[in-house]
């Protein structure tokens, strides 16, 4: 899902508001680059009402509210179910009055006991609470930080119309609800005090226009993410690390933000040829020669690209952008948007922020010459010790003469106490009574009193640790003010960094693995790939055996390969997947050449993950995953399906996966591209494929050297003649007895011969037999009176004579 308002398609989720500015996250305390920050959580509040969509939704991680115009929907609610897939809400709010295509969708949606991450909660409220007059008077109505104070009523409302469609009746329902919900949940404040409202600092418009379809079970099988246990669980908050996946070879970004950004662009691949050919523009201009030295410069600028303090990085930025070719637009929009405001916010908060002190004592502080009433109260605050040492001396002149010492000491809310320590006679507490002195407590052998000394003190000096950290309290409040002042600024910044980290991080990627920029072709509806490589496989080889794919047109649109096991047929189908992917984020692919067209989504079946929490079978999950294609597969739409079948008896199996491939042919050209990888040779033995040419046979290479199968791994046309898996299983390690055995089995199963039990087994099961029969016959005591000797022969010697004969 792109965010959408003055900025491009894609731009991610840092897209300047719609006219509205929504401040720098990074304001927040210095905690927040730490990985074990609160997860964000998304609620999302949607109304459906005579075929539109109205969706409305509040993201944690930014305070943001995002909004999507009303837009047509099925009965259905297929648009509805793929923004709940694409943002994971974890509550989805409603009105209790719906009609009855909503709410069979929400009791399916609450149904779903496994749905992964987690099932949303559904909070249904009053129909009136969405009424279209009372939502536009919480709209107008409401506190936003990004609207100066100095804006009169009138002008506030033309701003908030310039941003939010009030046309669009369903929307406006929407986010008035929304904002119902987050008053009365209190999201992000539940801790505060009442008056203390939900932060909003900013509303933004989302469309799902030019997005590709890919779901959870893609992502996983391609391994495009691949979440794994962190070796410390103090680490992360989650307990999870980036395992081996896509994410984690091409993240090379150096800030919070720009590791974000690529997760989105990920999540997020995108049809839209104009984004992504600018995202190929900046990686193509890193990785020319002459570049590489401006290229590492900015990537370690962007290390800094953390909090405000840290703003005079973007400066850096900004001027070293100034000297790139401006027909970029990326360098064109930070060299021009980096503003001067930047230099003024970096200049306020370096004269007036105390790092170090704030540091030390865990808290805002101010440096000096700032406010002379607090560098006063700093100064009376420093100069206590000498002065209480004086004033304990005189103490001690007026008490008892068993005391043999006193002190004056300052704790904060307490204020000024006369501190002695406990004599061998202070044993009761009546013993801590000293005329003159109101005792207080006992604390590591100390008495501490107030005397009139130190009454005195307090009515002259007071609470300075207080007066002081309110004063500077009061002071961060106006610093934040005048930074939220130019929030427009630093929020544009962060977008415009995070986007030039994550191109500068594809770069780098794309100049160490080899990498080479695709060409997009809208008329293709299809790809076409020269020499493409896994990008993850060729990491863990020693060798890699570059495979080629085309698929588009009329022409061999459904391609069955078939090839022994372990030959590569599952790395090649993945491949494609992932280079597609890869074309489809704007990064450059591990191939010599791809050309990729209109594709809008990508459906797999490669492999499926038993799992208890899902409660149901493999062979359920991958029917489900078939289903998925089958009935949402367009003619622009990549299908990838590996050994479909094999969880059921054979014959089953071949059925449904030549059913499967005959309707997606009586599609003829509205067919999608579909890539099927298959052990089931009976499916071309038998014919049960229509011939044409929206057909074709593909094969992994392979040669038979005497009893040794050597695989070039190499895809060719043609249909293998066997699987070849006693040589898999001999590879496997399992005897070559077995081995042996299990071949001659299946060419006796192939020929329709019968099976005879294999000669020397049978002899060594009647040798077994005859000598348990004589260990038997051993143990019979014959003087037993008792012993039937009929019996024993009929239950054991006639049967096991049977079974031999």
């Amino acid at each position: 899902m792109a965010s959408h308002a003055a900025a491009p398609q894609g731009s991610g989720p840092g897209a300047a508001p719609a006219g509205c500015p929504s401040p720098d996250p990074a304001l927040g305390p210095e905690e927040a680059e730490d990985e074990d920050e609160a997860p964000a959580e998304v609620h999302l509040c949607v109304l459906w009402n005579s075929g539109q969509l109205g969706i409305a939704y509040y993201d944690t991680s930014d305070s943001a509210i995002y909004f999507m115009p009303d837009a047509p929907d099925h009965e259905s609610l297929r648009l509805l179910q793929r923004v709940l897939d694409e943002i994971n809400p974890r509550c989805v709010v409603t009105s209790a009055k719906q009609d009855e295509y909503m709410t069979h969708f929400l009791q399916r949606l609450a149904s779903q006991e496994h749905r992964e991450p987690k099932k949303p909660e559904i909070i249904l409220l009053p129909s009136v609470d969405f009424g279209l007059e009372i939502s536009k008077q919480r709209l107008l109505s409401g506190n936003y930080s990004f609207i100066p104070e100095s804006m009169t009523a009138t002008e506030k409302i033309l701003f908030l119309s310039s941003i939010i469609p009030f046309d669009c009746l369903l929307t406006v329902r929407a986010l008035g609800g929304l904002l119902k919900f987050l008053g009365r949940r209190r999201i992000g404040v539940e801790l505060e005090d009442s008056n203390i409202s939900v932060p909003i600092l900013g509303f933004k418009k989302f469309v799902l226009t030019h997005l590709v379809s890919i779901d959870q079970d893609t992502y996983s099988v391609l391994q495009i993410f691949k979440s794994e246990s962190h070796p410390s669980v103090y680490k992360v908050a989650s307990g999870l690390k980036e395992g081996l996946s896509l994410f984690g070879i091409l993240n090379r970004c150096r800030c919070k933000w720009g590791e974000k950004l690529l997760r989105l662009w990920f999540t997020r691949p995108t049809q839209d040829l104009g984004e992504l050919n600018s995202r190929l523009d900046v990686i193509q201009f890193f990785l020319l020669p002459q570049n590489l030295d401006i290229a590492q410069m900015l990537h370690r600028l962007m290390s800094h690209i953390k909090n405000v303090p840290t703003v005079y990085s973007a400066l850096g930025l900004r001027d070293a952008c100034r000297s790139l070719p401006q027909s970029i637009q990326l360098f064109r929009d930070i060299a021009q948007e980096f503003s001067d405001d930047l230099h003024h916010i970096a200049s306020l908060i370096g004269k007036v922020v105390d790092f170090e002190g704030s540091l030390a004592e865990n808290r805002f502080t101010i440096l000096p010459n700032i406010d002379p009433e607090i560098d006063e109260k700093k100064r009376r605050l420093m100069g206590l010790p000498s002065f209480l040492t004086e004033v304990a001396r005189t103490e001690l002149e007026n008490l008892d003469s068993r005391i043999p010492s006193c002190s004056v000491i300052y704790i904060p809310l307490i204020g000024f106490l006369l501190s002695i320590p406990r004599l061998p006679f202070m044993v009761e507490a009546s013993d801590f009574e000293i005329e003159g002195l109101d005792f207080m407590f006992l604390s590591e052998e100390k008495l501490h009193y107030r005397s009139a000394r130190t009454k005195e003190l307090d009515a002259l000096l007071g609470d300075l640790h207080c007066e002081i950290r309110d004063q500077e309290t009061l002071l961060m409040h106006q610093l934040q003010c005048q930074v939220l002042a130019r929030a427009a600024v630093l929020t544009r910044v962060l977008d415009l960094a995070s986007r030039l980290d994550v191109l500068l991080a594809l770069a780098s990627a794309a100049r160490d693995y080899g990498y080479s920029r695709p060409r997009y072709c809208p008329g293709l509806h299809g790809v076409r790939i020269q020499n493409g490589r896994h990008p993850l496989m060729e990491l863990c080889a020693r060798t890699f055996v570059p495979n080629s794919a085309e698929c588009g047109g009329d022409r061999g649109r459904v391609r069955v390969i078939t090839g022994p096991n372990s030959s590569g047929k599952s790395v090649y189908l993945k491949q494609v997947g992932l280079i597609t992917f890869m074309a489809l984020v704007g990064s450059f692919v591990p191939a010599e050449e791809a050309e990729i067209g209109a594709v809008d989504a990508i459906f797999t079946r490669i492999h499926s993950c038993e799992s208890i929490s899902l409660g149901l079978s493999t062979f359920m999950i991958d029917l489900n995953q078939v289903a998925k294609a089958v009935n949402n597969a367009t003619q622009r739409s990549l299908v990838l399906i590996d050994e479909f079948g094999k969880g059921t008896n054979t014959v089953d199996g071949l059925a449904l996966l030549a059913a499967v491939i005959r309707h997606w042919l009586a599609l003829g050209p509205t067919c999608p591209h579909v890539f099927v990888a298959t052990n089931f040779l009976s499916l071309v033995q038998l014919q049960l494929l229509p011939q044409g040419p929206l057909v074709q046979y593909l094969t992994m290479e392979t040669c038979e050297d005497g009893d040794e199968l050597v695989f070039f791994y190499q895809v060719c046309e043609g249909v293998a003649s066997a699987s070849h898996a006693s040589h898999t299983a001999t590879q496997a390690g399992l005897p070559d007895r077995l081995v042996a055995r299990a071949k001659e089995v299946s060419d006796l199963i192939r020929s329709g011969k019968p099976i005879q039990p294999v000669r020397e087994l049978r002899k060594e099961n009647q040798m077994a037999q005859c000598q348990a029969l004589v260990e038997k016959f051993l143990e019979l005591d014959l003087e037993d009176p008792g012993l039937d000797l009929d019996v024993f022969m009929s239950r054991e010697v006639l049967p096991a004579a049977a079974s031999v004969l």
